[in-house]
């Protein structure tokens, strides 16, 4: 029993120097002289961090709103690149939305009696008639736009088309976008078929990133449209991070952007893809790395320094201030 107790007591020491270990490495912050800068025709690796509004900066106004859209383009400080969701609607129309469900940033519930009604179930027509503002909370904590219903919703927190929101942004500036489908299986095949068609006939190619947590999708999109500029689905991201942290010899990108997730949340799995050795790696293989969701300052401040070719965050004002101070 005693032999027993040394080993268990001994496995669970090194379990523990691991997982510290670990923990250091997620947390570690490289130094910025040890980035290097490599020659590259990718259009997405820059010199200085693109700003990326995310969800068009839902958390300073209703996330993936015309409200958003508008606080995103028509102040002061405007991001480079607008991210945003796509769901398919019964009549086969791309609307603007994050969740799998209304529940959550709408008022479904109030309008249609239903929880767990998904944007594919309804028309657009009915869509157009929820307000998709309920649940933001501004930054005093308060809700302003709970209450809207009916008549009282403001068009710019109606839910948005694809069409309406390149419209918008068409008027305003040459942006570049990156857009997730949301949909898997032949619904995320058809909304992707669209969205194909809508950026070719508008010239927009070029300057799109194309996303999908679906590996179906993922694979529907490389075989159906090579042209289309897409981010690396999860299993390529798991392969580049070893192939990184190994300096594999012999790695072949399978895409041109790498969008990758950085801040608290994923530092106590162990996993950092922001050290100097994962983004030169990325560059030397001629791919840009951009980092979601960094909403705090001080993973700004590190990403600005170490020169992360794109910044996806809800608060676009307060990351123009960081880049600001760091650059």
């Amino acid at each position: 029993m005693k032999k027993f107790l040394i080993v268990f007591m001994t496995i669970l020491a090194v379990i523990a120097v691991i997982y510290a270990l670990l923990i250091i490495h997620a947390r570690w912050r490289s130094n910025p002289s040890r980035i290097k800068t490599y020659d590259t025709d990718n259009p997405f690796i820059v010199s200085s961090s693109l700003m990326v509004g995310h969800r068009m900066g839902g958390g300073d106004a209703p996330e993936e709103s015309l409200m958003a859209l508008e606080m995103c383009l028509d102040g002061d400080n405007v991001p480079d690149i607008l991210e945003m969701d796509l769901h398919i609607t019964k009549d086969n129309r791309l609307v603007l939305l994050h969740d799998d469900t209304l529940d959550r940033t709408t008022d479904s519930l109030y309008v249609f009696g239903k929880e767990g009604l998904r944007p594919e179930e309804l028309t657009l027509e009915e869509l157009k008639k929820l307000n998709i503002g309920v649940s933001f909370v501004d930054k005093d904590g308060k809700t302003p736009y709970k209450d809207l219903h009916g008549d009282d919703v403001p068009d710019s927190l109606r839910i948005l088309t694809l069409e309406e929101f390149l419209d918008y942004s068409k008027a305003r500036g040459n942006f570049s976008y990156i857009i997730e489908i949301k949909n898997g299986g032949d619904y995320g095949k058809r909304a992707l078929d669209i969205l194909y068609s809508t950026l070719k006939e508008r010239n927009l190619l070029e300057r799109v990133i194309f996303g999908t947590f679906k590996n179906e999708i993922t694979e529907y999109a490389s075989s159906s449209y090579p042209d289309l500029i897409r981010s690396a689905s999860i299993k390529e991201v798991v392969e580049f991070y070893i192939a990184a942290l190994l300096g594999k010899k012999n790695y072949e990108p399978p895409v041109k952007v790498l969008q990758v997730f950085y801040g608290e949340k994923y530092f106590k799995f162990g996993i950092n893809l922001a050290t100097a050795r994962v983004i030169n790696y990325a560059h030397s293989h001629n791919m840009a790395i951009q980092y979601w969701t960094v909403n705090e300052e001080r993973d700004m401040e590190y990403l600005f320094s170490v020169g992360a070719d794109g910044v996806m965050t809800d608060y676009v004002e307060k990351a123009f201030e960081v880049r600001g101070r760091v650059e």
